[in-house]
């Protein structure tokens, strides 16, 4: 089970349910009743009412507003937008019938997994950048099935993931804690997948919002910390907050979120699954 270091009772954080001001509870009201009033309009789903009850919960209303600092038009914008590309990118469909037959070649050239969770009961999500082979990653798969999987895992996290570890905890959680490895990674072989990493960026941040949890770079080159010094100023000091950019001493920190049975031994921990960590999807969201 996973532990917390957090002492007495769960409080949630400023701006979650449970933990509004009387201008935030403002703002998610008036978001709820200007959304409702639009229901016949652009973002009407197919057979439905066009509010998207799934969807449409306080909390995650409250994501699109602390995504946009409460601003009550600023998240409707981003909430009309991301229910305009769910019906472009066809999410429902991938939802009911993507299958990724590819998975095993995949992780082979670019592992990307979710595997058990981290001491606040975090799905743990990593991805090994370095262990990138863009040629063979390609032979494989296309560029758009691996957004279509992107999409599709994000889904699940949704649906599935992030109730069970809630349940798992006892309180809700709504974030990730993610790893990316650089180890050995090729500036070359980025350059020339970056078209989907921004993409895939671009999603997380566009239609995912407030995800993320914790988010540890680790085995950064040197260069790669300078081009972060000057990216950092730029960023939202929330977001900064959450990312740690580490070297190749990374275990210690690693370990003091994440239990070591949790944690791939490939990454300092003592976790080895039968079938390889990068193809386990380990976690309470899977049930026997």
């Amino acid at each position: 089970m996973a532990t917390t270091d957090t002492e007495g009772p769960y409080q949630p954080p400023s701006g979650y349910l449970g933990n509004l001001n009387a201008e935030q509870q403002s703002a998610l009201d008036q978001l709820k009743k200007e959304l409702k009033e639009q229901k016949e309009t652009v973002f009407a789903l197919e057979g439905e009412d066009g509010f998207a009850e799934a969807r449409m919960g306080d909390a995650g209303l409250l994501r699109f507003l602390r995504a946009r600092k409460f601003n009550v038009a600023a998240a409707k914008a981003m909430w009309l937008a991301n229910e305009k590309w769910r019906k472009e990118f066809g999410v429902d469909e991938i939802v009911k019938s993507f299958e990724y037959h590819e998975k095993a070649e995949v992780d082979r050239y670019y592992p990307q997994f979710y595997h058990k969770v981290d001491k606040d009961g975090r799905p743990l999500y990593i991805e090994r950048l370095g262990s990138l082979d863009i040629d063979a990653l390609y032979s494989v798969t296309t560029a758009d099935r691996q957004l279509k999987r992107l999409v599709y895992e994000y889904e699940r996290s949704m649906t599935d993931r992030l109730p069970a570890c809630s349940a798992l905890v006892g309180h809700p959680v709504s974030t990730y804690c993610t790893i990316l490895d650089l180890k050995d990674v090729s500036l070359r072989s980025f350059y020339r997948v970056k078209d989907y990493v921004m993409s895939a960026a671009s999603i997380g941040q566009d239609h995912y919002p407030e995800t993320m949890g914790k988010f540890y770079i680790i085995n950064a080159p040197f260069l790669f910390t300078g081009v972060w010094s000057v990216v950092k100023p730029w960023l939202d000091e929330v977001t900064v907050a959450k990312i740690q950019v580490l070297g190749a001493k990374n275990k210690d920190v690693l370990l003091a979120q994440i239990p070591e049975e949790n944690l791939p031994k490939s990454l300092g921990g003592t976790c080895q699954c039968s079938e390889g960590c990068s193809m386990s999807d380990a976690g309470p969201w899977i049930r026997p």
